[in-house]
């Protein structure tokens, strides 16, 4: 059986647990608080030297990455396609995601990173020490109000992110979505296309794994 390391406060791993619930595949969830440092362990540093999760352990390897992961479950588990079947739908799908990586998750990890106490010499993900820069902050909070605009345009036409059928690219909007209120950054009320969507993903049965 695949197991995930995983820690349920952090929006990285949630993507993963999002795709293994909408592909209803079975694991073993082992958690790593990432409050108490447990990332930095001796023991989770043999799973993963990066020192981040999610990191998903299979018969083939460890799987640390959310692109490395999606690739690896959709050629294992190819039933309920996350990455498109055409290849129109994957280009889309792929551009959609990618967007939804830099200009939403990174932004947010940018203005979250760079400004909180706790993440003081934390401003990057790993074992290393780095220092906080305020402006990448501010820049990314403006990043994620962009983001939100253009992603809005995108669903006025479209019923998911990337076209007419749920994809990874859903999976990770979400999860900007949610996690861009650490920040105190929401889709505007006038962004109704952006709003219905999340509802309609706040109904489906993998929001809450």
């Amino acid at each position: 059986m695949l197991k995930l390391y995983d820690c349920t406060t952090a929006p990285s791993p949630r993507r993963t647990r999002i795709l293994l619930a909408e592909k209803e595949i079975e694991h073993e969830n082992i958690q790593i608080d990432l409050r108490k440092g447990e990332q930095m362990s001796v023991e989770f540093r043999k799973i993963n030297p990066r020192c981040t999760v999610p990191a998903l352990v299979t018969e083939d390897g460890v799987m640390t990455e959310n692109a490395e992961i999606a690739a690896y479950l959709e050629a294992v588990y190819p039933d309920k396609p996350m990455l498109g079947t055409t290849p129109q739908e994957k280009a889309a799908i792929a551009k959609w995601n990618w967007r939804c990586e830099m200009e939403g998750l990174m932004s947010i990890a940018n203005a979250l990173r760079n400004s909180a106490p706790s993440m003081k010499d934390r401003a990057l993900p790993g074992p290393q020490k780095v220092a906080q820069i305020p402006e990448l902050a501010e820049r990314g909070l403006m990043q994620i109000a962009w983001f939100f605009k253009g992603l809005n345009w995108q669903l006025k036409d479209n019923k998911y992110v990337a076209g007419a059928d749920y994809s990874i690219a859903d999976i990770t909007a979400t999860v900007v979505v949610d996690f861009a209120d650490w920040v105190k950054v929401y889709p505007l009320e006038s962004q109704t296309a952006l709003l219905e969507w999340h509802e309609r993903m706040k109904a489906r049965p993998s929001y809450e794994a």
